[in-house]
Parts: C-alpha cells; structure tokens; sequence
C-alpha cells in the first residue's frame, strides 16, 4: 500500500493546461454532465477540459483507474461513496487509465489505480493503491482545507443532476484581481507575468501569504518551462557538483510531487558549498518551501535541517 501524500501547494506539480487545448468540443458533454450527475462522473483526454475548469469551483478528486484491476474497482466504489458523504462539497472524476493516456501521463500516474485532486486548475498528488476509509477522509479534510486557502469554496448540489430538475450552477468565489492577473497569466503559459502579478500584490499586501506562494509556483513553472525531464536528469547524473544542474533537478523532484527527494538533494549538497551557494542553495529551498506548504511535514522536517546547518 502506498501511503497517502498530504496535499501541499498548488501548480507545483504538473502543468495541465495544455490538457484543455486537446479537448474536442464535441465532447465536452462527456461523464457527469451527459449523464446528469455532477458530483461523480467520469472523464478522460478528450473531455478533460471541463473537469479543469469545474476545479475553479469546487476541488475536484480524479481517479485513473482500470477495468482489469480489482483494486480499482474497489477503490472507485470507495471514493464515490466518501465523496457524496461530502454534500457537494468536493466532485470524483473517474478517469479509465487505457482510454486516458494523456492524463496518466499527466499526472505522472506510476500504478493504477493513481488518485490526485485538481484545484484552481492544478495537480495535488494524493495516493496510489487502496487505503483505508478514515486515511481517505484524513487526506479530504486536508484537500478541502488547502482549496479554502486559495478561494476554490464552491459546492455542486448533489441533488442538481436529478431526473426532472436543473442542474444546479456552482457559485464562485472571485478572486482578488492580481490572482486572477496571475491564474489567467499561468494558464496562457506566461509565468513571469503571473510572477510579476504576484510582486505587485505582495507589494500592495505584504501579508499576502497567497500571492507569496504563488510567486514561488510561477518562478518554479517558468525555469521548468521548456525544459524536458530527460534532460534536467541526465545533466545532473553527469555533472553532480554542477549547483545549476542540481537546483534544476530539485525543482523537477518538486514539480514531480518528490518533495522529499529534492529537499534532501539540496540539502545533502549544502555543507560542500561555498558561501555564495549555500545562499543560493538557502534562497531556493525556502521558495520550494512555499510551492510545497508551509505547514507541510515535509517542509517543517527540511526547514529544521536547513536550521540545524545554519547553525
């Protein structure tokens, strides 16, 4: 059994929007939608877009999953019954893993069946494999809880998609309108232009702890923009005290939702350093301590390390 991974920051992970650049319009009626239910249905490639967009609203739990497999099966059964147990206030997608090759690869799906969450139109890693009602419940509570700190408070009535009634339009919360700046910006691709929204909402608020955390998830997208996972990999196994090429690889670890790798790469490499890296090397981890959560484990674990070797 995998254990579960508490959600952490958002838009740290992976970058799904180009999933809404290969949805087929006519297909956008695919899963809840066709079949009147809006708190669980099923998506896949083609029909993706619209589950991303709904993320704006309400978190939404994907599960990729297959027929051959008996713990999909069981597990599916599972998710839908803790989900409607939320009234709304969180959606399953069930994703079929051989008809969604995109997502799988995506979400960088390692077995099946693979859960993830989407919020505000980006990935948080959940688990792999079956787990336990009240280990799902525990990782709801903290999905529900990291989607409240950034606006996505939405709930979809669980009765909307009732034979003979209308299904119920989720209401919104706005955004302030630099996030909104900065989302609109991350979904075009444009990261410094979200990152510059960010600064000048971190400008106007400096408590801002949001427009904080968003900055660093753009900084980390946009020096992981263009770059290929091969690459970034293979330049680190050739050249290990390379500071660049290791810094690169622990964003990509982070991206990957291998947080623990990439703090402890950094901070294994940290002693080596001269003082002009160690900076650079402190000045990086504490901005990928923002992409992960502050009141992460795994940040709290790494940030006592760091402090132990400043010290």
């Amino acid at each position: 059994m995998t254990d579960p991974t508490p959600p952490g920051g958002l838009r740290g992970a992976v970058d799904l929007s180009a999933l809404v650049q290969r949805q087929q319009p006519q297909q956008e009626a695919a899963g809840g939608a066709a079949s009147g239910d809006q708190v669980v249905f099923a998506t896949d490639d083609a029909s993706f877009g619209s589950t991303l967009e709904l993320s704006r609203t309400v978190p939404v739990v994907v599960v990729l999953w297959a027929t051959w497999s008996e713990q999909s099966t069981e597990l599916v059964g599972t998710l839908e019954r803790l989900v409607r147990a939320r009234e709304g206030r969180l959606v399953l997608a069930a994703a079929e893993a051989d008809r969604s090759p995109q997502l799988v690869q995506a979400f960088q799906a390692q077995a099946i069946p693979t859960v993830v969450a989407v919020v505000a139109g980006q990935p948080v890693p959940l688990f792999a494999g079956l787990q336990p009602d009240d280990v799902i419940d525990q990782v709801f509570d903290q999905l529900l809880e990291l989607a409240g700190q950034h606006g996505v408070t939405g709930r979809i009535d669980p009765e909307g998609g009732a034979e003979g009634t209308e299904p119920a339009e989720p209401v919104e919360e706005p955004l302030p309108p630099l996030h909104q700046e900065a989302y609109d910006a991350i979904e075009r691709g444009d990261y410094e232009a979200a990152a510059n929204a960010y600064r000048t909402a971190m400008a106007q608020d400096p408590r801002d702890e949001l427009a904080v955390a968003g900055l660093a998830q753009a900084n980390l997208l946009g020096r992981l923009q263009g770059r290929t996972l091969d690459a970034i990999r293979n330049a680190a196994a050739s050249a290990p005290d390379d500071l660049d090429a290791q810094l690169d690889v622990a964003d990509l670890d982070v991206s990957g939702g291998h947080v623990d790798d990439a703090f402890d790469r950094l901070l294994s490499l940290f002693p080596k350093l001269d003082s002009d890296g160690k900076k650079r090397v402190r000045e990086r981890i504490v901005e990928l301590f923002e992409v992960v959560g502050t009141e992460d484990p795994r940040v709290t674990a790494a940030r006592r390390r760091l402090a132990n070797l400043l010290f």
